[in-house]
């Protein structure tokens, strides 16, 4: 965690003051769809744009990563726009390791949003982080129309394939281009969660 917290504390002690928005996948599907009650849990949250957005949508958002300099930053953003995120640091790898990851992360949720972070285990993970009828939002980078993949994007495919093996999820929207893949999916109502 050290050397990854240290990483990302640098990258975003200088960034740029971020708006609450929402994850761009979900412009491409009703808003009636998303949740706009229950619990919201943001992975990798970054500076806080898509858990502000939520907790204004109504959501009670659990917002977790790994920088120290992101979670205070993400603090601010919540308070400056008036709503309560509950915001930690706390190393994804570890978690998504632990023996039992969705207690860990405290699921399950009405809303996941995780955007930039990929982990296969995550993948895996989400129909149990889910409630029945809940919603997340998945973007990677993709090596599909990357100027100059790294090893940190995604093969082809990997995004959409990972979470259609789920027979528990429902695939709303799926994309792959510019150097992303993105996935919007939904639990089935009425699937019991996998132990």
């Amino acid at each position: 965690m050290e050397g990854d917290a240290e990483r990302w504390d640098e990258r975003y002690r200088d960034a740029e003051e971020v708006a609450p928005a929402p994850p761009e996948a979900i412009a491409a599907i009703d808003p009636a769809l998303v949740p706009s009650s229950g619990r919201m849990l943001d992975l990798a949250c970054g500076l806080g744009r898509q858990a502000v957005w939520g907790a204004e949508r109504g959501l009670q958002v659990t917002a977790v990563d790994v920088s120290s300099v992101a979670v205070e930053r993400t603090g601010r953003l919540a308070a400056a726009h008036g709503v309560d995120v509950d915001v930690r640091a706390a190393d994804l790898d570890r978690l998504l390791g632990a023996p039992d990851p969705v207690t860990e992360l405290d699921g399950p949720y009405e809303l996941v949003v995780c955007q930039r972070y990929r982990d296969p285990r995550l993948l895996r993970l989400l129909a149990d982080l889910l409630a029945p009828g809940g919603m997340a939002v998945v973007t990677v980078l993709s090596v599909v129309g990357a100027a100059a993949p790294g090893p940190f994007h995604a093969p082809a495919g990997e995004l959409a394939d990972a979470v259609a093996v789920d027979g528990r999820l429902e695939v709303i929207h799926a994309t792959e281009g510019r150097g992303e893949a993105s996935v919007v999916v939904r639990r089935r109502q009425g699937t019991e969660t996998v132990a």
